[in-house]
């Protein structure tokens, strides 16, 4: 007969026994769960996405409407079939792999759709990887490559350094378009929401309390960008933004190319060539902003009219990030990714609204969604700012300097809104004085 003694001692052996198997039992589970994608591999190609050619996304639905249902590619892909054939032919070459006997690589128009369909309608890495049968981490290389291919083969040709016979050409558009002389841009900025980035601090948090990188950019006349800075700190004052920027500074330096200086039109003296920005902008020989309205002060006529005519100017910049927002959804909503990667996605869709904009009659341009203005000198509100997609995703800057110019910067300007209301000035835009006064004229003649 065993004793009490010995029961419990076997007992305790079992226990010790059964803890140190559970243990390696444990240990085994926790090594194959931590080794899943390297070393051996469970699958080549997990189960799901071995019918990628029968039931994938592109091999169906993209690949019919590319062949027979336009309008319906154009919904998903903010294209039309021919417009996505020249766009592949471009970037083919860097988005192709090699076969190997291995496996046979994705195609490019796959990678190249898949893209673009998140670009076009958002989403998240999950879904896509659902519709196009691909693994999710194949699904982040793609779109990283493939943004980054495209802002390498469409920057050279749809964004590339504008020369002085360029800015000529734009002066000559914004004064055509909206009748303001010797402009040769709009510029505007906004931050971009993002996802706060792991081990960041609060380097991209800004004083409107949410993470974000800085968008600055300058537009032309027809609503296409000309230069863009992606990804300064959100944290950075606004201040230092522009300051920061390399646009800012090549201006500041006198390094870019811009025409000489030149007469307004039925005058002879010479006048600079300059962008215009909204008053968060510093005032500058180069950069005009509007003149600062004060609380019970009314502005003489002609500075109410030179802010008329520099705000019909301005707005092309703000139509510009709206036509933007409006077409790829992927902006309605913070970038989860890195830093890095939302930078590569800008880019893209930089040069891709570039692209799509040199075609105005492609459909790429709604005009509901332009805010435009009527005859009586009301604004019709964009279809962008309606519904408020900017402010999901962008958050305009705040003044980005002080405002303070310099004597001979606000003679300029004082020149200029002279020049908008004299006989000539008056001639370009004759129904300036009743859609900018409305009827109402606050400063009556003595």
């Amino acid at each position: 007969m065993e004793s009490d003694e010995e029961r419990f001692f076997i007992l305790i052996a079992c226990v010790g026994v059964y803890i140190v198997l559970y243990h390696q039992l444990l240990l085994h589970n926790i090594q194959r769960y931590r080794g899943r994608g390297r070393g051996r591999r469970r699958w080549w190609i997990r189960p799901v996405n071995r019918q990628r050619e029968q039931q994938g996304f592109y091999h169906n639905l993209i690949s019919e409407t590319l062949l027979a249902d336009h309008e319906e590619f154009f919904a998903n892909l903010r294209m039309w079939p021919e417009q996505f054939e020249f766009l592949h032919n471009i970037v083919c070459p860097l988005l192709e792999r090699q076969t190997t006997v291995m496996r046979e690589p994705l195609p490019s128009k796959l990678r190249l759709g898949m893209t673009l369909m998140f670009l076009a309608q958002g989403g998240t890495v999950q879904s896509l990887h659902n519709k196009f049968r691909v693994g999710k981490s194949t699904v982040h290389q793609i779109i990283k490559k493939t943004c980054n291919t495209i802002w390498k083969k469409l920057q050279p040709i749809y964004l590339p350094q504008l020369t002085r016979n360029d800015f000529e050409r734009i002066a000559a558009q914004f004064f055509d378009l909206w009748q303001l002389p010797n402009c040769v841009g709009a510029i505007y900025g906004r931050h971009m929401r993002i996802k706060a980035p792991s081990m960041s601090g609060s380097e991209f948090y800004n004083y409107k309390r949410f993470f974000s990188v800085v968008l600055l950019a300058a537009v032309d006349a027809h609503y296409k960008f000309t230069w863009v800075d992606i990804g300064q700190y959100g944290s950075i004052s606004d201040g230092g933004v522009w300051s920061n920027s390399d646009f800012g500074q090549a201006l500041d330096h006198g390094e870019l190319d811009l025409p000489l200086d030149k007469p307004l039109p039925g005058t002879d003296i010479p006048f600079s060539h300059f962008f215009v920005g909204d008053e968060a902008f510093p005032l500058k020989k180069y950069l005009m902003r509007p003149f600062p309205g004060r609380m019970h002060q009314v502005l003489p006529d002609e500075q109410r009219i030179f802010n008329y005519r520099l705000a019909r100017a301005r707005r092309v910049s703000e139509n510009a990030f709206g036509i933007l927002t409006m077409r790829w959804q992927v902006l309605n909503s913070p970038l989860v990714c890195s830093v890095e990667k939302a930078e590569d996605i800008i880019k893209a869709l930089v040069c891709l609204h570039n692209m799509l904009m040199d075609n105005e009659d492609n459909g790429y341009v709604n005009p509901v969604q332009l805010e435009l203005e009527l005859q009586d000198g009301n604004i019709q509100a964009g279809a962008w700012r309606t519904a408020q997609v900017t402010e999901n995703y962008f958050q305009r800057l705040g003044r980005v300097r002080a405002n303070r110019a310099a004597s001979i910067v606000n003679g300029m300007r004082e020149h200029l809104a002279k020049y908008l209301v004299s006989d000539i000035g008056t001639a370009q835009a004759i129904w300036q004085f009743e859609r900018a006064f409305r009827g109402t004229r606050l400063n009556l003649p003595q």
